[in-house]
C-alpha cells in the first residue's frame, strides 16, 4: 500500500493541520502502563459525561483478556491532531473521527482499509443498517466502522403546543402544516420584538447546508457535477428565506442573539424559546441533563405536501472509529474495534451515549433498556429512503463551508438564494473538476 504523503492533502486538510501545530503543545500523548500487555492508544474526541462512558466500556475491554490494554485519550480537535500525528509518523492505532471525513482521509492515504481485517473477523454488510455500512466504504474499500450513531427528527416541545392552541397528537406532516404551526406558536411584543418562535432553520446551525435534502434536492449527481442550484436546493433555501421575512430580519437576529449553547441548560429548545427543532436521538441526552421538566416529542421531519415520495427523510450520521497508516499496533487495535462493533459492545455504547445502535440486530433487552422514550422511532428511520448523508467527496469540508456561506447570505437577505447558489455551485464546480483529475491520476498510478 503506498505511504503518506503531504501531496495526496487537500487544502482544507492543511489548514487543518496549520491548526493543529499551533495547539499540539497540548498533551496528547500518556506515558504507556507497563501491563505487560501490548498497549494500544485510542484517540477519540467525547468529554463528560460521554467520555465518562466510553472509559467503563473500554474498561470492560480491558478485563474480559489479557494481551491488550487500550489506553483511551480524550483529544480535542481529533481530526487535526490525528492528521497531524499521521505525517509526524507516531499516530494512535485506534482514532475516532466523523463519517463525513472518511475520503478526506482515505484519500490523503492517512488511514488504512480494513477490508481483510473485516473478512477475518467476519464483519460484513449484512451485520449493518445499510445506510451505517455504505458511509463507511469509499471507493470499493471499507475504511472505517460505525461507533456512536444517530438519526435525526422534529422535536416538538408539547407545552408550548399546547399553549398555543394545538394538538401535540396531531404533529406536522408536512411542511406547509409546520409552516401553519410555526404561525400559531410565534409570540411578539407589541413592538414584533419575538417572545418565542415556532422554528429556525437556523437552530441548530449545524445542518444548514442539508435542508435542500428535504426539498428532493441533492448537492451532486455522483459522478462530476455540482447540483447546488437545482431547483429543489433554491426552493429549499427560498423556504428558509421566508423566516427571515415573517420574522423581521431584525427581529429574528435579536432573539437568536439570546439563545445560550447547545450544551448547556440555556438551549433554546430547553428554556421554550422555540418550540420545534430538528435535532438527533442524543438530544434527550441533554433533556435529561438540563432541562427534566421539559415535556416533548418525536416525530419524523415533516415533507413538502406536492412530495409524499419524501416521507420519513432523516440527516442520519456517525461517528466512526479508523486505524491510522503508521499505526504501531494495528492487529491489536482491530480486536478492540471488533469488541465495538459485537452487539455487546455496541450495546453498551449506545445505551450510554442515548444514540442507536448501527446494526441490524438488538438484542431483547436493547429497546426496553435504552433510556430515551422514544428510541424505537430513531432505530427505523435510518431504514428510511429519505436517509441523508453529505457527499462522499475529500472536499467536502470546503463545500460545505459554501453552502453555510449561501445559507447566512439568504437568511441575512443579502442574496437571493439562486443567487447564493449560483455561486457556491461556480466556486465548487472547478474544484470538483480538479479533485476528480486527481483521484484519476492516483488511480492510473495505482496509488
Amino acid at each position: 500500500m503506498p505511504d503518506f504523503h503531504w501531496k495526496n492533502l487537500t487544502l482544507p486538510v492543511l489548514v487543518l493541520l496549520l491548526v493543529a501545530v499551533v495547539v499540539w503543545s497540548e498533551a496528547i500523548v500518556i506515558p504507556p502502563k507497563r501491563t505487560g500487555r501490548v498497549e494500544v492508544l485510542y484517540w477519540d474526541k467525547y468529554t463528560e459525561f460521554e467520555e465518562a462512558e466510553l472509559r467503563k466500556i473500554v474498561d470492560t475491554f480491558n478485563a474480559s483478556q489479557d494481551k491488550i490494554f487500550v489506553n483511551f485519550l480524550s483529544v480535542s480537535d481529533v481530526q487535526s491532531k490525528t492528521l497531524m500525528a499521521i505525517a509526524g509518523g507516531t499516530p494512535p492505532d485506534i482514532a475516532g473521527l466523523f463519517a463525513p471525513d472518511v475520503a478526506q482521509y482515505a484519500d490523503a492515504h492517512a488511514i488504512i482499509p480494513l477490508d481483510d481485517y473485516c473478512k477475518a473477523a467476519g464483519i460484513t454488510e449484512e451485520h449493518y443498517i445499510p445506510f451505517f455500512w455504505n458511509v463507511c466504504n469509499y471507493r470499493g474499500h471499507t475504511y472505517a466502522l460505525p461507533s456512536a450513531a444517530g438519526s435525526t427528527a422534529l422535536h416538538l416541545n408539547t407545552e408550548m403546543l399546547v399553549k398555543a392552541g394545538l394538538d401535540p397528537n396531531k404533529p406536522p406532516k408536512t411542511i406547509e402544516d409546520l409552516d401553519a404551526m410555526v404561525a400559531k406558536v410565534t409570540k411578539k411584543n407589541p413592538d414584533g420584538t419575538l417572545i418565542a418562535g415556532g422554528f429556525f432553520p437556523a437552530e441548530p446551525d449545524w445542518w444548514v447546508w442539508s435542508w435542500g435534502y428535504f426539498f428532493g434536492g441533492r448537492l451532486w449527481d455522483g459522478k462530476d457535477k455540482i447540483t447546488a442550484n437545482s431547483k429543489e436546493n433554491v426552493r429549499a433555501f427560498e423556504w428558509v428565506r421566508s423566516f427571515s421575512e415573517r420574522y423581521g430580519l431584525e427581529h429574528l437576529l435579536s432573539f437568536r442573539a439570546g439563545f445560550g449553547n447547545f450544551s448547556s441548560p440555556q438551549n433554546a429548545f430547553l428554556t421554550n424559546k422555540v418550540a420545534m427543532e430538528m435535532q438527533g436521538v442524543w438530544m434527550d441526552n441533554f433533556v435529561t441533563r438540563y432541562a427534566p421538566n421539559v415535556k416533548y416529542t418525536t416525530v419524523p421531519f415533516p415533507y413538502p405536501a406536492d412530495r409524499p415520495d419524501l416521507v420519513n427523510p432523516t440527516l442520519a450520521d456517525t461517528d466512526v472509529f479508523v486505524i491510522p497508516r503508521g499505526a504501531k499496533h494495528p492487529n491489536e487495535a482491530f480486536e478492540f474495534i471488533k469488541f465495538m462493533e459485537s452487539q455487546k459492545g455496541m450495546e453498551m455504547l449506545a445505551l450510554g451515549h442515548h444514540v442507536i445502535s448501527p446494526l441490524r440486530k438488538h438484542s431483547k433487552e436493547f429497546l426496553a433498556k435504552h433510556p430515551h422514550p422514544n428510541i424505537r422511532l430513531f432505530s427505523e428511520l435510518p431504514f428510511s429512503k429519505n436517509t441523508y448523508f453529505p457527499p462522499q467527496l475529500g472536499i467536502w469540508r470546503e463545500y460545505q463551508s459554501e453552502m453555510e456561506s449561501a445559507f447566512q447570505s439568504v437568511t441575512l437577505m443579502e442574496a437571493t438564494p439562486k443567487q447564493a447558489l449560483d455561486k457556491v455551485t461556480a466556486r465548487m464546480q472547478p474544484k470538483l473538476d480538479s479533485y476528480l483529475k486527481v483521484i484519476k491520476l492516483r488511480e492510473a498510478e495505482g496509488k
